[in-house]
């Protein structure tokens, strides 16, 4: 099973890539619990849950912030029904032409072939100085 959960991520990253959000979010269990990294700049939502919540609060946020993002995974490891994935963000913070080039590792759980949960950890300082146009 848990070669299958591999695939599962790996087309996730993939349909992420080419901007098809519907495969992406038709990937997760109806009450995924999803975790941006602590500081992150959504991570007041924490945990967002179901679909709908990750795109709104999310990956609509997301497209509406940034020129160019994208979240390429590297290495995507097999842990049985918890994938782990680690690459890097690239972007650049729309409102202050700040690009960000920041290391991930991103934790996904998995239930019947569904993302069940999901923990992002990255450099948080690289996306708030991003927001705030720069270094402090």
């Amino acid at each position: 099973m848990s070669d299958a959960n591999v695939q599962t991520i790996r087309a996730v990253y993939d349909a992420f890539a080419r901007g098809d959000i519907p495969t992406v979010l038709a990937a997760f269990d109806p009450q995924i619990e999803w975790r941006e990294a602590d500081n992150f700049l959504y991570a007041a939502g924490n945990p967002y849950v179901g679909p709908q919540a990750v795109l709104e609060g999310v990956f609509l946020r997301l497209a509406n912030d940034f020129d160019g993002f994208a979240a390429v995974a590297e290495q995507v490891l097999d842990a049985g029904d918890t994938v782990v994935a680690c690459g890097r963000y690239r972007g650049t913070y729309k409102k202050t032409g700040t690009a960000v080039d920041a290391q991930f590792a991103h934790f996904f759980n998995l239930r019947d072939g569904k993302v069940a949960r999901f923990q992002q950890y990255t450099d948080t300082a690289q996306f708030a100085e991003a927001a705030a146009g720069g270094a402090p």
